[in-house]
């Protein structure tokens, strides 16, 4: 998986958390809700912002938790709609 993805995703995930948080600072295995408390509403402003920056809609039936977990868990899920979108 392309680092690229990752760091586009970093850069989204610091924007929708608006704490202050810069996209350097998030690591890649880092718990998206655990460790930086996303919630509810801030998950979906995130989910429609990935799809935005990736120009992709996400297969929300597909998306499981689990793939929520880790910033490189969800660019690996967002690599693999990438690489199927015509």
């Amino acid at each position: 998986m392309s680092t690229a993805i990752e760091d586009r995703v970093k850069i989204v995930l610091a924007k929708v958390l608006d704490n202050g948080t810069t996209a350097d600072e998030i690591g890649p295995e880092a718990d998206l809700v655990e460790q930086y408390g996303l919630d509810s509403l801030q998950t979906i402003t995130f989910l429609l912002a990935i799809e935005d920056e990736f120009d992709l809609e996400l297969d929300y039936p597909q998306l499981q938790l689990d793939d929520l977990r880790s910033v490189r868990q969800f660019s690996g899920f967002v690599a693999r709609l990438a690489d199927e979108a015509p």
